[in-house]
């Protein structure tokens, strides 16, 4: 986790650097790390039900390493906020119009979300909730970020439809943890009433 978030602290640096360190290289990356998030996201997201569904070594290895993995999309998410907030701070008149009051209440209830299941996963943070409040966490904070992500990129698409490539990875996921779950639901034994 720690080698990826150094890797992604770089290449931000490298592509705000391509643009002088101006704005326009701050709003790419903003993008950039939508997007490496996004696929972090959908990494963590999808481990458990692609473990079950095709269980095979990368599957197994994806299972293990989830927290990593939703470690790593909070570490990119930090680096996204970093660059959010120095656009703001370099160009608040196009700051102000890019954003709305529904981006800021949405957008924090994410960040909260995302900050909550971080120090919530390493096993002292865990057990003190409990296993349950854990779960209520981990599994309603990420269908809340699921949903985020698909407002995030489908409301793009009108003004630029190649930004509905970005949902292909989301509704797949999403599919991928309804089969698991159905398929869960299907193999447990039917008790004798």
């Amino acid at each position: 986790m720690t080698l990826l978030t150094l890797i992604l602290a770089g290449l931000c640096a490298g592509i705000a650097g391509m643009r002088g360190f101006e704005v326009e290289g701050v709003r790419m990356v903003v993008r950039f790390t939508a997007r490496s998030s996004l696929l972090l996201f959908c990494l963590a997201f999808s481990a458990a039900a692609l473990a079950r569904l095709w269980p095979n070594a990368w599957t197994r290895w994806q299972r293990r390493n989830r927290r990593q993995l939703g470690l790593s999309f909070a570490a990119s998410h930090a680096l996204h906020a970093t660059a959010i907030i120095a656009f703001a701070m370099m160009d608040p008149a196009t700051f102000a119009t890019a954003t709305n009051l529904g981006s800021y209440l949405f957008g924090g209830i994410g960040y909260t979300i995302i900050i909550a299941m971080a120090a919530t996963s390493f096993d002292r943070s865990a057990a003190a909730i409990g296993p349950r409040a854990w779960r209520i966490l981990h599994l309603w904070g990420g269908y809340y970020l699921w949903a985020q992500f698909a407002i995030a990129f489908g409301k793009r698409i009108p003004a630029m439809p190649l930004y509905g490539l970005f949902l292909i990875p989301l509704l797949a996921v999403l599919a991928l943890r309804l089969i698991a779950m159905t398929a869960a639901r299907n193999s447990q034994p039917v008790s004798a009433g």
